[in-house]
């Protein structure tokens, strides 16, 4: 059994205090591209030798609890969409999709609407695909065109995009996060949706109102002529992953039909020229597919070395210290909460997250009279909402990625999570919509 140790937390403090202070201190310089002086994968390098030193086994048992992390099958398959992603995104674009996909959407969706159809498209996207990741990959390219042929902020564009992809995460009945947040709860999916959703749909309409008034300034020139046929690409890919087709299989085929389009349509272009643009797609990943890498091993050291289970203990100490009474599952359902959240940073993953703390999340809630639907939607969110937010998670460093724009830079105008977290936290506060719920399962229960 794994020795509990809040050492083995200190290499992912060391990793932030590197990457976020040193990009701190270089724009507090008025140094341009502050946050890429010091690249995260070189900034994470000593947290890994620290990692490695506070490691307990032989030197070889380090390295090769390491290795273990970084080729979890949930890491390569992140690393294959990446490159799947960037080679997709880079043969629509030189196949003309990009711009055709831009003056479709200008020419069907009001300037005032752009960024919160924007938002509606992707959150509808993602629930049906089920993987915020090929949303990310699917939508942003689109999104930074529509910045580029307006004057909405880049940023703000592509942080609209992770939010709805998040929600679609969040909410969807085939995401990963819901699959295990019902499964370690022992809940039915719709009754976790149910409370999701009372939580989720206010977080939802006042983010699209808030983006209706910071996007109803928007000017857009005369939409360009098009082909069509150029955005065949995205549609396909769309239809595929609204499907339920592998997300994988899905990008393949879209780079696939980009490229016959591109050979096809495109002047000049030939097997060279798109040899060259997959190519390109490869290297524009480089830096995250490198980051999710050592991620994935720092965080299995972490898991070994007892910082996770030190959280967790901590954590459930800290309920044990309230007083029981009127409150008690309020403090229930906070320390659930707090508990995938801390984690969740831990491991930038809200999957992993929700399983390393599913049991313990079942136990607070059997001891605090947590309903475990309740239990489950919680797990849900707050992995979510924090998942959304982390510089270095996975569909913010693909976002950025592909915008090329800084991952701290672009995580303030993802407004979505910041308002799902808010809303679930007072949604703890006022105690619902638990008794809602109940109440229409009582109603409802002589029929069943």
């Amino acid at each position: 059994m794994t020795k509990a140790s809040p050492l083995a937390l200190l290499p992912l403090f060391l990793f932030l205090g590197l990457f976020v202070g040193s990009g701190l201190w270089y724009q507090s310089q008025g140094v341009e591209m502050a946050f890429y002086q010091i690249s995260a994968p070189v900034a994470i390098l000593p947290a890994i030798a620290l990692a490695v030193l506070l490691a307990r086994g032989s030197l070889n048992h380090r390295i090769e609890t390491f290795i273990r992390g970084a080729g979890d099958h949930t890491i390569v398959t992140m690393l294959l969409i990446y490159l799947l992603a960037g080679a997709f995104a880079s043969v629509a674009k030189a196949a003309g999709g990009v711009d055709a996909a831009v003056n479709l959407g200008l020419s069907a969706i009001p300037p005032t609407l752009v960024l919160p159809g924007l938002f509606v498209i992707t959150a509808f996207i993602a629930t049906a695909m089920g993987t915020s990741m090929g949303t990310v990959a699917a939508i942003t390219p689109i999104a930074v065109g529509m910045a580029n042929a307006t004057d909405l902020p880049l940023l703000l564009t592509v942080g609209t995009i992770v939010g709805g992809a998040m929600f679609g995460d969040n909410l969807s009945i085939i995401s990963d996060t819901t699959i295990a947040a019902t499964r370690t709860q022992g809940v039915e999916m719709r009754d976790k949706f149910r409370m999701n959703f009372r939580i989720a749909l206010p977080a939802a309409l006042v983010t699209v109102s808030g983006l209706y008034f910071l996007g109803s300034s928007a000017v857009v020139e005369a939409p360009g002529d098009f082909e069509p046929l150029r955005v065949l690409p995205y549609l396909v890919v769309l239809c595929l992953a609204v499907s339920g087709v592998n997300v994988l299989l899905t990008l393949f085929t879209g780079l696939l039909l980009a490229g016959a389009i591109g050979l096809t349509l495109q002047p000049d272009y030939g097997l060279a020229a798109l040899s060259r643009d997959v190519y390109a797609g490869y290297t524009g990943m480089q830096e995250i597919l490198i980051l999710s890498l050592l991620i994935g091993g720092l965080g299995a050291m972490m898991q070994a070395g007892g910082g996770l289970a030190w959280l967790a203990t901590a954590i459930d100490k800290l309920n044990h210290s309230r007083r029981r009474g009127a409150s008690a599952t309020r403090i229930g359902e906070l320390g659930i909460s707090t508990a995938v959240a801390a984690t969740n940073v831990c491991t930038a993953n809200n999957t992993v997250a929700i399983l390393l703390t599913g049991s313990l999340a079942k136990d607070i809630a059997q001891r605090y009279g947590v309903d475990p639907r309740r239990s489950a939607s919680l797990l849900d969110i707050f992995s979510c909402a924090v998942q959304g937010l982390l510089p270095y998670g996975a569909q913010v460093l693909l976002a950025s990625s592909l915008a090329k724009v800084s991952p701290l830079a672009l995580i303030g105008n993802i407004y979505y999570c910041w308002l799902l977290g808010i809303a679930a936290l007072i949604s703890i506060a006022i105690g619902l919509p638990r008794e809602t719920l109940r109440q229409a399962d009582t109603a409802s229960s002589p029929a069943d």
